[in-house]
């Protein structure tokens, strides 16, 4: 069996026993590096609506609550030692004082934007939380912008998941 089946049967299994509390789980995993796919989690959660095992809202509530808790454990490793930690080893992977200042200054212009649109784009979204908190990102534009891309990708995979269940 392959790691990533094994990731999906370990999600599935732990959603269908764990209930919401599985599914926020894995929304968390997800927003963090974790190797947890939302492309697996969330259309299984929209199976589970079609069988009336979840409800919409439920499912779109802790999915939330499980890609913010992630984001900001991301945000918060980011801003307490992700600053430091570059300064004093980001040479050995070309990362340097002049990079992270301009981390600094892209989050402080156009943050918002980018956590909005990096919560579509695979792989992506699992790190972004990291640098926003380096940058010590405005912390009330970072949930909004979270929130907002959460809830628009948690629902859409859903709705394929429910689609599907059908």
């Amino acid at each position: 069996m392959a790691i990533t089946e094994s990731i999906v049967n370990f999600a599935t299994n732990f959603m269908q026993h764990a209930g919401y509390f599985g599914l926020a789980s894995m929304m968390a995993a997800e927003s963090m590096i974790l190797p947890v796919p939302s492309e697996a989690v969330m259309p299984f959660a929209g199976f589970l609506i079609a069988t009336h095992t979840f409800s919409w809202i439920g499912v779109i509530v802790f999915s939330t609550l499980g890609s913010i808790v992630g984001s900001l454990i991301s945000y918060w490793i980011g801003s307490a030692g992700g600053r430091p930690l570059v300064e004093r080893w980001g040479k050995y992977v070309l990362v340097s004082k002049h990079d992270l200042d301009l981390t600094d200054s892209f989050f402080a212009r156009r943050g918002g934007w980018a956590i909005f649109i990096c919560r579509f784009i695979p792989v992506v979204r699992h790190v972004i939380s990291i640098p926003a908190g380096v940058a010590k990102m405005k912390l009330k534009k970072f949930v909004l912008t979270t929130v907002l891309g959460a809830v628009i990708w948690n629902t859409f995979l859903a709705w394929v998941g429910f689609k599907l269940g059908e």
